[in-house]
């Protein structure tokens, strides 16, 4: 007598509602990201930074008059949280800039500290060492006008950038960000943003832990071509959307890059993607730094929202086992 299995299927479905943007912690809550990281000049890149710098921009909307602060948590290199290699020696460099060109210069949202990527007007500098004074706490830039930042009609509002530059030693400098209208305390800016082109960033030390980042789709993309460095092949890293559950990435090895091309659906332009990167479940990697970009057939990089524009995409269909039939 044939023995008939049943079908199984799944249904998930999500509103995919326009979700709210606020400045946050940088990473956000969502991103599940521990700290960005920036080593000092002098390290070998095989801790995870491909070029000892990191650049991250900030949206202020039109609308929105009243002074802002960008905080950064822990800036110095000692003491909690950083990346010792043999002693603490390294030193980071923070400089805000606004103005024009700030991102309009195309050396400003380039993947490589080259060319005039410090575009724009310096508003503030400041330099870390290894004094206790910032350990695991915060320290505060500004005030500014919303109007010192360079407005973009592009990203719909004006446009501030953070440089942190490894500019001496050869520890890793782990680190965060925050966008606030109050110069002691972290209160969003209501339809702030953050992002960047090329994410560093620090992976949980647990195992199973995943994490996410947010590449925007505009309508005319058709294909993306993505890149890491420096995943020591611990575990995978997939990317998900509306459409897709899961297709997997190309993985990286020590020091090394990888890159692999993903064909976007009709249904995933005007979202943003969700790259998830997930430890292995027996993690053999400790500290383990990555970095991250993503272009389209054009060759043109995408940019990386914290908070991901159309809100975190969730798979939207069905799955189903068809039946099977055994004599």
């Amino acid at each position: 007598m044939p023995k008939l299995y049943f079908i199984i299927s799944i249904f998930i479905i999500t509103s995919g509602s326009y979700k709210s943007s606020f400045a946050q912690p940088v990473p956000a809550t969502d991103e599940n990201i521990p700290f960005l990281v920036t080593f000092g000049s002098e390290a070998g890149t095989k801790w995870g930074d491909d070029d000892y710098c990191q650049v991250f921009f900030f949206k202020v909307k039109k609308e929105f008059k009243e002074p802002i602060y960008l905080r950064v948590f822990d800036p110095d290199c000692g003491g909690m949280h950083d990346e010792i290699n043999g002693e603490f020696n390294s030193m980071s460099k923070y400089s805000v800039y606004g103005g024009a060109g700030c991102i309009s210069n195309p050396d400003a949202t380039g993947t490589d500290p080259s060319g005039n990527f410090k575009s724009g007007n310096m508003l503030a500098t400041k330099t870390f060492g290894q004094k206790a004074d910032y350990d695991n706490k915060w320290y505060t830039f500004g005030p500014f006008n919303p109007s010192e930042g360079e407005y973009s009609a592009k990203y719909g509002g004006y446009i501030f950038k953070i440089i942190c530059e490894g500019i001496k030693g050869d520890d890793g400098n782990l680190y965060r960000y925050f966008l606030t209208t109050n110069a002691d305390k972290n209160i969003a800016v209501e339809g702030g943003n953050a992002f960047t082109f090329e994410y560093t960033f620090r992976l949980h030390q647990e195992a199973n832990q995943t994490s996410h980042i947010y590449p925007y789709i505009d309508d005319k993309v058709i294909s993306v071509e993505q890149r890491n460095f420096d995943w020591d092949n611990d575990g995978y890293i997939k990317v998900c959307s509306s459409t897709t559950l899961g297709d997997d990435v190309a993985l990286s090895g020590d020091n090394t890059w990888s890159n692999s091309v993903y064909k976007i659906k009709d249904k995933e332009r005007g979202k943003s993607l969700d790259i998830q990167l997930t430890h292995r479940e027996k993690m053999n990697v400790n500290n383990n730094n990555v970095v991250f970009s993503i272009r389209n057939q054009y060759g043109e990089l995408l940019p990386f929202f914290v908070v991901p524009i159309g809100g975190v995409p969730k798979f939207q269909g069905s799955i189903s086992a068809t039946p099977i039939k055994k004599q």
